[in-house]
């Protein structure tokens, strides 16, 4: 089974100031640890940023930016994207082809948002997903708490599994490279 990270949107506008995401510093430090691991085992880390013109996600901008702490690599592979789905309209699939790898690890930013489109279209493409619980974040959406966002993806999340690839939902210290 050969397996990739993905890191999603862990840029600056989503860990500081205005759009900052509950618990930010444990979640960069929880990635960083599977980052860690997965390199050390030889498995491709995947950053994949945000990009919207005239937002602080437009290309080159300071909230474009990989967020200060997330430790990186050079052999760490990149993909620019313009929709929450990392893979719609990107070179995801020609870095990672389903035909080489089969399992995915996922994490990153927004819960509700960029993750979750990346999860369901992952699994819509047949790639196993393994998603760490503890490692992705949102904010308040004005109707519940970022907390509560959360724990609701990683429930319904955990319920996808079909016949044709699966989603297991675990805490980033019980996923194994």
């Amino acid at each position: 089974m050969t397996t990739a990270l993905l890191i999603i949107d862990v840029q600056r506008a989503l860990c500081t100031g205005e759009y900052e995401c509950h618990d930010i510093q444990r979640v960069i430090d929880t990635i960083n640890g599977l980052s860690a691991r997965a390199r050390k085992s030889g498995i491709p880390v995947v950053l994949i940023q945000h990009n919207e013109k005239d937002s602080p996600f437009a290309h080159g901008a300071e909230g474009w930016q990989l967020a200060d702490g997330l430790a990186t690599a050079p052999g760490d592979l990149r993909v620019d994207k313009t929709a929450n789905d990392s893979f719609y309209q990107t070179n995801l699939q020609k870095l990672i082809p389903r035909e080489d790898f089969d399992r995915l690890v996922i994490c990153g930013l927004q819960t509700d948002y960029c993750v979750n489109a990346t999860v369901r279209q992952a699994h819509q493409l047949g790639y196993d997903v393994e998603l760490a619980a503890d490692a992705h974040s949102t904010v308040d959406n004005g109707n519940m708490s970022a907390e509560d966002i959360i724990a609701e993806h990683n429930k319904d999340w955990a319920h996808l599994t079909g016949s044709v690839a699966r989603i297991d939902v675990k805490a980033a210290a019980d996923i194994a490279f």
